[in-house]
């Protein structure tokens, strides 16, 4: 066994990213030994976060590619074993910081995240194809990017992004599931079915707050709320919860479903939010002769933003127009949103547009500890 052979097996470890936490298992704690012998076969043993982790077969796999890939290795063998609770704890406080501590790490001080609170006057305007599009788009860029399902009644985001995965429990921590490189969590995934989800307000919060404190997303560049229609208990939570939240407004080109949209902008006069911008879904309908068929009428797009800008005193801009597109529904239904199925047609490119846009915007530095003192 040579030391060069080491060096080559421990780098190749460092390469296995575990699919729940995102990050190198070497850097988590999670191999236990690693054991060469002199003909060149590995032995492996790997603890998982808990006896039933989802993705032990992910984490085999990759572990078995990424050693077999190295010269000189003739044979794989991983063995899978479980953390300690002890070696959890360690995990936790790794994760979390010194103690492990709860809280809403999007709003500290030193986060860099940005945070879109999608809304929408009314149901039936696609905000939430929006979102899985946006954050999708965002991910392919490169970007850590997050889901909070926030439409608590009418969760959606699950069957829009193919998760049938349920959240990993490590005691106090939730792990969300990864989808197209997006971590997602959803009330829909700890209801049996197709199970209504009955709640007054305390607990919508409350569930709300548990999403923002309890799940573990790392360290994101953008993390979406899909809010629910209107501006009732989720609306005001996430004022709450998230007050650095920026609101992205979804409408159709209709007159009526902007009159109603506003509401929804507005609200960030009572909370102090800011809008981030407007976003036209479903403005045409491209006909094969190359016309356009405006279906729902046109410009309440703009009426909006115009509407927005002198209502919170501020510029709000137009972000993006997106046509009606049969594919764009199709991959909602497969899971597989358009903007990664099919990226060539025109929904997907006036949603990369719009993702580039968001994307792009600067993060300001109010508010965080820049480490500077006075000589």
């Amino acid at each position: 066994m040579s030391n060069p052979l080491v060096q080559a097996v421990d780098a190749a470890l460092a390469t296995v990213i575990d699919p729940e936490l995102r990050r190198p298992i070497t850097e988590l704690g999670m191999v236990e030994s690693v054991e060469i012998s002199d003909d060149g076969r590995v032995r492996l043993a790997v603890l998982l976060t808990i006896a039933g982790c989802p993705l032990r077969e992910t984490i085999t796999a990759d572990s078995e590619a990424a050693l077999t890939a190295v010269p000189g290795v003739t044979a794989v063998e991983v063995e899978l074993k479980v953390m300690s609770r002890q070696q959890r704890d360690a995990l936790k406080e790794q994760l979390r910081g010194p103690g492990g501590q709860r809280g809403i790490p999007f709003n500290q001080p030193g986060s860099l995240t940005k945070v879109f609170a999608v809304a929408s006057g009314k149901g039936g305007v696609g905000k939430s194809s929006v979102t899985v599009n946006l954050a999708c788009a965002m991910a392919a860029q490169g970007l850590r990017v997050g889901i909070v399902d926030a439409d608590v009644y009418g969760f959606s985001v699950p069957a829009l992004m193919g998760i049938t995965q349920s959240p990993t429990r490590v005691d106090d921590m939730i792990l969300p599931p990864v989808a197209y490189g997006v971590k997602v969590i959803s009330i829909g995934m700890f209801v049996t079915g197709n199970q209504p989800v009955a709640w007054r307000g305390p607990m919508l919060h409350r569930a709300l707050e548990q999403f923002l404190t309890d799940v573990y997303f790392g360290d994101l560049d953008v993390l979406f709320l899909d809010l629910p229609p209107g501006t009732g208990d989720i609306a005001i939570s996430v004022a709450q919860l998230l007050p650095k939240a920026e609101i992205l407004v979804v409408t159709t080109p209709q007159a009526a479903a902007a009159d109603v949209a506003e509401r929804a902008g507005a609200i960030a006069t009572q909370t102090g939010q800011t809008v981030a911008g407007v976003i036209e879904n479903m403005s045409y309908l491209e006909m094969p002769d190359g016309g356009r068929m405006e279906l729902f009428g046109n410009g309440g797009g703009q009426v909006l933003t115009e509407r927005l800008s002198a209502t919170v005193g501020a510029d709000v801009q137009l972000l993006g127009q997106i046509p009606l597109d049969i594919l764009l529904r199709e991959g909602g239904d497969a899971g597989r949103p358009i903007v990664l199925g099919r990226p060539e047609t025109p929904a997907a490119m006036a949603l990369q547009s719009i993702a580039g846009k968001l994307s792009s915007r600067p993060r300001g530095l109010t508010g965080m500890k820049l480490g500077l003192q006075p000589r």
